[in-house]
């Protein structure tokens, strides 16, 4: 399954062999001292972290995933299929920490710009490599999904990034290999798994005939584990035997609702980091997927640039640029081959210059490498709450509890009357917290213990 025809650079190893690993050296020191640096502002935007650590830390203790914060006893596998995180359960172990998370989504981000780097050096040139690998390690995609805490994707943008890689190389057995554990990340990638065996077909036919059968099994094997997953394995683990998500997609034909939003994706996703060249490459294909369930849903976040969403995509913009640029080379049109030689450099420059106002930006301001008070007062009074206890939080706690207490969301403890309930109330949402406490649960009667800077704490006391 593999094209023993010698690649297209010669391989280039003699030159720059440590230049993707020197990047991905600098790139994992940025991602991960932002993720710090939000986590010490107790600035997480969504529960997300709160959830993945209590599936991880489950994990870690051999134990079902379950995560009470979507609820009391429920099981994560029947809300999205990742247990890819299981991966992460040794490292937790010893190092229990939501931070443990943090850092090896930064790891997981930077390694994957090596096989972008290595690839477009090994078609283009050491310094064009370079610069693609620099505007990949800076994209907009990969900033916002840093910005924004841990996800499951980490490992996603990871797998694509090799499996295109091999792709590249016309290896095609690895390339297909990486691209298998996409089915353990999450119930929407094997789609993508199947595009990318697709495109391993049709580069493959030429010269390997006899990979294309093989991969179009593959491709087969991608849309029925996104199937099963859907309506077999997710339904079996959710207490209400179904997919809950399916209510993002079944509110209409929505591929139309939210053009401009959309379109202006599709603009940030090709003009800063390909100069619209990446459409060029059938690599590109393996975008359609992830595009697909997004515009065709009627949940308007999944339509802009904001989120995670967009972070799998970097890996199929980069190298599919990379992919083009080596075709365009070899163009009779003088104009195309001059703009290929530049864009490199041009889409550095832009990765570059809208840094200045994406997430990494925030490391050039000292404030990014001091505690608030306000950080360091509500971890003293959380600190309060033993170990083991069952706590009813808001957003702001959760990230100082889920480690060593059995954490719920607030409102939703589902009949458990917690021992404690901790309180971000900074925005002055519950005037009066105690009668909020007494709505939630009648039959106790909770005191407030800690209440400063807007953090309160209320202990049960019957």
């Amino acid at each position: 399954m593999r094209d023993r025809r010698p690649h297209p650079s010669g391989h280039r190893e003699s030159s720059g062999r440590r230049d993707p690993y020197l990047l991905a050296a600098v790139l994992f020191v940025a991602y991960a001292t932002l993720s710090v640096a939000r986590y010490r502002y107790m600035a997480s935007r969504s529960w997300d972290l709160g959830i993945f650590e209590q599936a991880v830390r489950a994990y870690a203790h051999l134990q079902a995933p379950v995560v009470d914060l979507k609820g009391p006893g429920t099981n994560v596998l029947g809300d999205h299929f990742s247990p890819v995180t299981a991966l992460l359960a040794p490292l937790y172990r010893l190092f229990p920490s939501p931070v443990t998370l943090l850092l090896a989504q930064a790891a997981l981000f930077a390694l994957s710009a090596v096989p972008v780097t290595r690839a477009a050096a090994a078609l283009l040139s050491r310094r064009r490599g370079l610069a693609l690998g620099i505007a990949y390690g800076l994209s907009w995609g990969l900033q916002r999904a840093v910005e924004v805490d841990f996800h499951e994707i980490c490992f996603a943008v990871a797998l694509i990034a090799f499996a295109l890689e091999a792709l590249l190389y016309r290896n095609w057995r690895r390339a297909l290999l990486w691209a298998l554990p996409l089915v353990l990340v999450k119930e929407d990638l094997g789609l993508t798994l199947a595009a990318i065996a697709v495109v391993v077909a049709v580069r493959a036919r030429p010269t390997s005939p006899r990979t294309v059968p093989y991969a179009l099994a593959v491709a087969a094997l991608g849309v029925a584990a996104t199937l099963v997953t859907l309506t077999v394995v997710i339904p079996a683990f959710n207490t209400s035997g179904d997919y809950d998500y399916w209510t993002k997609v079944d509110g209409g034909f929505a591929l139309f609702d939210g053009t401009g939003t959309k379109l202006g994706t599709l603009a940030w996703l090709l003009i800063p980091t390909s100069g619209l060249l990446a459409v060029r490459s059938p690599l590109f294909l393996v975008a359609l997927p992830t595009l697909g369930w997004r515009f065709l849903s009627s949940e308007d976040h999944y339509w802009g640039t904001d989120w995670h969403y967009s972070a799998v995509l970097m890996p199929v913009v980069f190298l599919a640029l990379a992919d083009a640029l080596s075709a365009v080379r070899r163009s009779p049109r003088p104009w195309l081959r001059s703009y290929a030689r530049q864009l490199p450099a041009a889409v550095a420059a832009a990765a570059l210059a809208l840094t200045t106002s994406l997430p990494l930006h925030v490391l050039t301001e000292p404030a990014a490498y001091r505690t608030p008070e306000r950080v360091t007062t509500a971890e003293k009074m959380l600190a309060t709450i033993p170990d083991g206890a069952t706590v009813e939080v808001n957003l702001g706690p959760i990230s100082r509890l889920t480690s060593r207490c059995r954490v719920f969301w607030f409102g939703n403890t589902r009949g458990i009357t917690p021992d404690y309930i901790a309180l971000d109330n900074t925005g002055g949402r519950y005037p009066d917290p105690l009668a909020t406490a007494r709505g939630l649960h009648p039959r106790a009667r909770y005191v407030i213990t800690r209440a400063r800077l807007g953090y309160l704490v209320l202990e049960r006391r019957s």
